[in-house]
């Protein structure tokens, strides 16, 4: 069973930014951490899940949600197993649990997975002051 465990959440003021991080490990001897597209998914107080970015298994072709495109960029290094999730200017709408979710194949679409591998523990982002 692949774990995947985020990072780099905090609080921050409007404007700020934040670099978070998702490691993923427990892959089968047949198959790595190239293998599979990847997102990020948040989740704001009382609110649904809402689909943030996806990247492919090179890392060369992403999509962001309307509401941080510009502002934020996901990349990974598939050598280090690892996922980032790059945000600026962030803004108090920003504030929510975020968390990386791997899907079961090579292809991502947008709209929160319902098909996927694994999902993270997330990590909190808080934007206030």
């Amino acid at each position: 069973q692949v774990q995947l465990v985020e990072s780099g959440g905090g609080s921050v003021q409007p404007g700020g930014t934040l670099r978070l991080s998702c490691v993923a490990s427990g892959f089968m001897s047949i198959e790595s951490f190239g293998d599979f597209a990847m997102a990020w998914v948040r989740q704001a107080p009382r609110e649904g899940l809402e689909w943030v970015s996806a990247i492919n298994t090179r890392g060369d072709k992403t999509d962001y949600a309307d509401s941080v495109k510009g502002r934020f960029t996901i990349s990974r290094n598939n050598a280090k197993n690892t996922l980032y999730l790059e945000m600026s200017n962030l803004k108090p709408e920003d504030t929510a649990r975020y968390f990386c979710v791997q899907y079961s194949g090579s292809i991502y679409y947008t709209g929160v997975p319902t098909d996927f591998n694994s999902w993270g523990q997330g990590t909190q982002v808080t934007v206030t002051g």
